[in-house]
């Protein structure tokens, strides 16, 4: 199977307008990512590299992949490796979704759960540190680690960021929620190579340190990080804003409210980034402004739009 082979099997999503946030002169696009096969835009780096690997013969049919995540990684990896009769293991915590977290189990050759909060605030450090332990014991092992494996970047750079060229013209701003760096590295680059004068912005929440920020428990999995990614260091950005996870939460409840579409956690933090952007930010001239929407809001009824969760972490 050549590069070519692996692009082709890629899907191509959809992109939205997105009507009533009240921004004079701004034109506002999403790109639905939730759209690909298991549901979100992690589809593109967990298939793209495991197809890589397997190509370049870095793994065999018998290798035991290994990946830490809450989230939609887990899911994608679970899914591709049941397709392609890899073993996988996934390390997880008491943060994922339980719809993703029975997900990631029912394609799972075996899963971990952290439950203890690590120096930051977080469960990342402690996840890392179980893989590491799951390495040392098996010998015929491949950590995918996608805060720093290079082909992470470059499955978006080769498929999302062709995507958005082709898909659109005379983008002005692209908003791009960052987590493990992937995304927002590869399509930042593929994006300056051809519209340079195009604005990457990158989203991160409260409480995560990947721009800098001080670390504190978060609750919304798929946006900020409690450690700096080390792929992200070939990023294009021109702006970084941070959102509380409050907005985040209400800001979904409102945009299913108006759109009859629930989104993802990192969708609503896009979305309220957008909105703080350019109410501080006067336009007096017509933009086009596209948003990633990461994944669809259905794996979050138990969480983001469920009533006791948000009273109980938010106070709404």
């Amino acid at each position: 199977m050549d590069e070519q082979d692996i692009l082709m099997d890629m899907a191509v999503t959809p992109i939205i307008k997105i009507t009533g946030m009240d921004l004079p002169n701004v034109t506002l696009y999403a790109k639905l990512e939730g759209y690909n096969p298991t549901g979100s835009v992690k589809d593109r780096a967990a298939f793209y590299i495991l197809k890589k690997i397997l190509k370049t013969a870095e793994i065999n049919k018998d290798t035991l992949i290994l990946e830490s995540s809450s989230g939609n990684f887990g899911v994608a990896l679970a899914s591709y490796c049941k397709t392609l009769s890899l073993n996988f293991c996934c390390v997880i915590d008491v943060n994922i979704s339980p719809a993703n977290e029975k997900i990631i189990r029912g394609l799972s050759y075996k899963v971990y759960k952290i439950t203890e909060v690590d120096e930051n605030g977080g469960y990342l450090l402690n996840r890392i540190r179980k893989i590491k332990e799951i390495l040392a014991l098996n010998p015929n092992s491949y950590w995918v680690n996608q805060y720093a494996n290079p082909y992470n970047a470059e499955a978006y750079y080769k498929t999302l960021g062709r995507e958005i060229i082709s898909q659109t013209k005379d983008v002005d701003y692209i908003f791009i929620g960052v987590s493990s760096g992937g995304t927002i590295t590869g399509v930042s680059r593929k994006i300056k190579e051809l519209s340079p004068t195009t604005k990457i912005i990158a989203v991160d929440t409260e409480g995560s340190v990947i721009f800098g920020g001080k670390p504190k428990k978060r609750f919304i999995p798929g946006i900020g990080s409690s450690l700096v990614p080390e792929i992200l260091e070939s990023a294009k950005i021109d702006e970084v804003i941070t959102i509380s996870e409050k907005l985040a939460v209400e800001m979904c409840h409102n945009f299913s409210q108006k759109h009859s579409m629930l989104i993802g956690g990192s969708s609503g933090s896009v979305l309220a980034a957008v909105h703080q952007y350019f109410k501080r930010k006067k336009i007096d001239y017509n933009i086009n402004v596209l948003t990633i929407f990461a994944d669809r809001g259905e794996r979050y009824l138990d969480s983001i739009y469920n009533e006791k969760w948000c009273k109980e972490r938010f106070n709404i």
